[in-house]
């Protein structure tokens, strides 16, 4: 196990630096000036030159990658220029709220997808098939963030049900006190039931946005592998000798089928993480895609440097679960790795 892990973080080294160099270039390629934008409009030309040269943003493209290898080595992500905060800072500040949204929108969509996939796919042509078909499409269709604004305007606005979209608490709570960054976590480790329904309905309607983005990848393959394993030839042997049906379908059938949905639940999570970004902007939500937007609009090269190489890690860090899950599922992966 420990073998594997090593192997996996080895071959990740070549994306990261590679992640790294791609940003840094197009980070550089945006249009705007930073120093412009940080000397402010009634700036004179030589007042812009000098922020410039505080920045270091004077020197040539190869002398900047070489700084800011440098401090990257020493943990030091640079400043933003719009907060004037570490950028590590605020990634460390704001990734909770961006983990909160996007765990609770995966649990959803895993609580929904997988039992309809499995009902659909042992029930051919009835109406929860056809049901899971429509739901699919829809969820593919409908781009996140739309799917956000229509529920804004129709729970929130029209009806009233929801409360309004702006940021993970209502104006009337205060935030619990910080244990995990997850407020519906805290909340409940200090016993703050008020504040723990108060983060739940915030986080409600970004959050059914979120699953319905990503149901139908989930139940489009959860379907797709549980009939190929419906069809094979020891789950006909096994309803020959009379098991019982949910030994034979949960037992038997989901788990030879669990792989490839843990493959896309993999490939789901990052779909979350970058759809996150504008859902965030969508419902004000304080997480690192609002950040990262910000920082985009004002060509502020660091905070978005330090999105994308936390989104990065992640990736190395998600696939690694997925290749530990793989083995706990089925030991014959590990020795094929």
């Amino acid at each position: 196990m420990l073998r594997l892990i090593g192997k996996r973080l080895l071959a990740a080294v070549p994306s990261v630096i590679g992640v790294l160099i791609v940003t840094f270039l197009l980070t550089r390629a945006l249009p705007g000036d930073p120093a412009a934008f940080f000397a402010g409009p009634a700036a004179t030309q030589q007042a812009i030159d000098e922020v410039r040269k505080s920045l270091g943003l004077d020197k040539t493209l190869p002398e900047q990658f070489v700084v800011y290898l440098k401090d990257l080595s020493t943990g030091n992500l640079g400043n933003s220029i719009a907060t004037g905060q570490p950028v590590l800072t605020e990634i460390r500040t704001r990734l909770p709220a961006s983990l909160e949204l996007t765990l609770y929108g995966l649990l959803v969509s895993v609580l929904i997808a997988v039992p309809l996939g499995i009902l659909a796919a042992t029930r051919p042509g009835s109406l929860v098939d056809h049901a899971c078909r429509v739901i699919t499409t829809a969820g593919v269709s409908l781009p996140a963030f739309f799917t956000g604004l229509l529920l804004v305007y129709l729970l929130y606005y029209r009806l009233g049900w929801a409360p309004a979209p702006l940021g993970r608490l209502d104006i009337f709570f205060s935030a619990p006190t910080t244990v995990t960054g997850l407020y519906t976590i805290d909340a409940l480790i200090e016993g703050n039931l008020e504040t723990f329904r108060a983060a739940c309905a915030q986080l409600l309607l970004p959050v059914i946005a979120l699953a319905i983005f990503t149901m139908a990848p989930l139940a489009r393959m959860t379907r797709a592998a549980m009939l190929e394993v419906l069809n094979s030839d020891f789950i006909r042997t096994a309803r020959a000798s009379g098991l019982p049906k949910g030994k034979i379908i949960y037992g038997y059938a989901f788990r030879n089928a669990m792989l490839p949905v843990i493959t896309t639940l993999g490939m789901v999570f990052s779909f979350l993480l970058g759809a996150n970004v504008l859902v965030e902007k969508v419902f004000s939500w304080p997480g690192i895609g609002t950040f990262a937007i910000e920082a985009l609009i004002a060509s502020d090269y660091a905070p978005i440097q330090g999105f994308v190489l936390t989104m990065a890690l992640l990736y190395v860090a998600l696939n690694l679960a997925i290749d530990v899950l793989y083995i706990v599922i089925d030991p014959r992966v590990g020795f094929d790795a």
